[in-house]
């Protein structure tokens, strides 16, 4: 069978696929989710969850620098990607040598969408299906528990430390930020690099620091309290689970109630 990925490539794919390499931590877990533990060839160091299964699992380096060389070595009958998660050379460079199917995600549904091509590559249609569902009933009941009438609190969700850098518009955890009842205080896209002045300027209601990529801990709220004064560090600076916010697998059955608690969190502390 021919399949066109998020990116527009087009290539042949044997289905059911019997060796899958993924290269992507959250649609690692979606691979598992969907029942294909035994399909599963090889992943990356960073494939994390199932925890108990995953470590059982060949590992071909990162998501940016994965080892091609090991990679077709497993003679892999699919590889699943994603653009903004590996780089542009190294999916190229796999195109040209094995089927690989990349994904492109920045709002919910497109992460919805892909589990269901996945599913119909992999001839788990009928749980991806089921899987869909079951987000998107999530979702609909968080839609409901966020006022609609209310301003939104301004956050500023921060995803690396030395340089601080933050997630901007025109990216998946945007479209998460903004579902868990909040506004993004940052307006420039993808992910940039900010000074402390940059900071200091954007004056956001909120800080958000992720446990992931950069594992912040609640030592690191001072040092941006001293530039954001106006700001309580007991209610204003938030860890947040970052897998919650930036996994688009079948980790997001687990966000709506995440961010309906977070956001409850915040609103008694602001009442």
């Amino acid at each position: 069978m021919y399949y066109t990925d998020s990116i527009g490539h087009t290539c042949r794919i044997a289905t059911p696929p019997q060796k899958i390499i993924s290269l992507v931590p959250s649609q690692t877990e979606l691979l598992f989710d969907l029942g294909l533990e035994e399909r599963v060839a090889a992943l990356t160091k960073y494939c994390i969850h199932p925890k108990e299964k995953v470590r059982k699992k060949p590992k071909i380096g990162g998501t940016k620098d994965f080892n091609i060389d090991k990679i077709l070595s497993f003679k892999p009958d699919l590889v699943i990607a994603n653009k903004e998660e590996n780089t542009k050379e190294g999916i190229a460079a796999l195109q040209k040598q094995v089927p690989i199917w990349t994904s492109d995600i920045f709002k919910l549904e497109e992460a919805l969408k892909m589990i269901i091509e996945i599913g119909k590559i992999t001839n788990t249609v009928e749980k991806s299906e089921i899987l869909k569902k079951e987000i998107q009933t999530n979702f609909e009941n968080l839609a409901r528990k966020i006022p609609k009438e209310k301003p939104k609190l301004r956050v500023l969700y921060l995803i690396w430390k030395e340089p601080y850098m933050a997630a901007g518009s025109q990216n998946f955890i945007d479209d998460m930020i903004k579902r868990a009842g909040f506004e993004n205080a940052l307006t420039a896209p993808r992910y940039p690099i900010l000074e402390l002045s940059d900071i200091e300027a954007l004056r956001p209601d909120l800080l958000f620091l992720s446990t992931e990529p950069y594992p912040f801990k609640a030592v690191h709220f001072e040092a941006l309290h001293k530039i954001l004064p106006y700001t309580n560090l007991a209610t204003d600076f938030h860890l947040v689970d970052g897998e919650l916010f930036s996994w688009y697998g079948s980790r997001l059955l687990k966000s709506p109630a995440y961010f309906a608690e977070l956001f409850q969190k915040i609103s008694s502390n602001r009442s």
